[in-house]
């Protein structure tokens, strides 16, 4: 069934308007502001966790064990499906990326810092750092929003895949320092299998002695952050060239997006053969 519902995952993200109609985070970031304001959450950052984190973890894992033992467990597919996309980042990424590509392919640079600080958060104090944040906001942005999401679904399960997102929502969107770096360590955790894995498949569908160099230092490490690991790869394996403005910049841009696709076809032939075989 999990083959299937990532199937269908791709089928919604590609071709409905399901996900920002599913992706509703309302509820739970006025939970969030409840739990915020309260004396004993701002006192013990672990029960907010657990308010805000586990609490939903376990509304879902009751759900699905009343639903398993229906319809030999059919009845659990659109909770699964419905969790997964929830799961997924926020956002339409290469609609994001659309008005800098633009600029920047016309070479009207400052219109590129403008779109840039808008449209992606990003900002850089010249052109070609400019151009290098963007590359590395596309590529941790494709990480964080699927790929994580997609690894955590297949290892364990829909409750993996939930838990990654809100400890993604919580990072973003707390007002507390201690419950923000509860949320973040935490993160970091669930991040270090994932990173590494979509590394490994970047040697295989990327430049293989460029992934080895950047990658094998770094292979074991806990302290180094899964976006830099993640965007220095992924350089590595498209063989990015120096950043210029104009049509070769937004060649790049376009480089780093083959290769997230060709891994992600990659981790779904592994999944089916896992499916079908294993």
């Amino acid at each position: 069934m999990s083959f299937l519902v990532l199937l269908l995952v791709l089928w919604v993200e590609k071709f409905s308007a399901w996900r920002s109609k599913i992706q509703l985070d309302g509820p739970w970031l006025r939970l969030l502001a409840k739990v915020e304001s309260h004396p004993d959450c701002q006192a013990r950052p672990w029960l907010a966790m657990a308010v805000l984190v586990l609490a939903p973890l376990l509304v879902l894992a009751l759900i699905l064990i009343l639903l398993e033992p229906l319809a030999y467990g059919w009845l659990a597919l659109p909770v699964h499906l419905l969790v997964v996309i929830y799961s997924l980042g926020r956002g339409d990424l290469l609609a994001a990326l659309g008005p800098f590509r633009d600029s920047w392919r016309r070479g009207d640079a400052e219109a590129a810092y403008l779109v840039a600080r808008r449209d992606l958060a990003v900002e850089a104090a010249e052109e070609g750092a400019l151009l290098q944040s963007v590359q590395g906001h596309l590529v941790w942005q494709a990480y964080q929003s699927f790929f994580a999401v997609i690894f955590w679904y297949a290892l364990l399960g829909p409750l993996a895949a939930l838990a990654y997102r809100l400890l993604a929502l919580l990072t973003e969107h707390t007002q507390q320092a201690a419950l923000r770096e509860q949320a973040v360590q935490w993160r970091h955790a669930l991040d270090w299998l994932p990173v590494r894995a979509l590394a490994a498949s970047f040697a295989l569908v990327g430049n293989f002695v460029g992934v080895n160099r950047a990658l094998l230092h770094e292979l074991l490490s806990w302290d180094i952050a899964a976006a830099q690991l993640v965007i220095n790869v992924a350089r590595a394996a498209s063989e990015i060239p120096a950043p210029v403005i104009g049509e070769d910049g937004v060649s790049s841009l376009d480089s780093l997006w083959q290769l997230l696709v060709r891994a992600a076809v990659l981790w779904y032939a592994v999944f089916a053969f896992w499916t079908l075989f294993i």
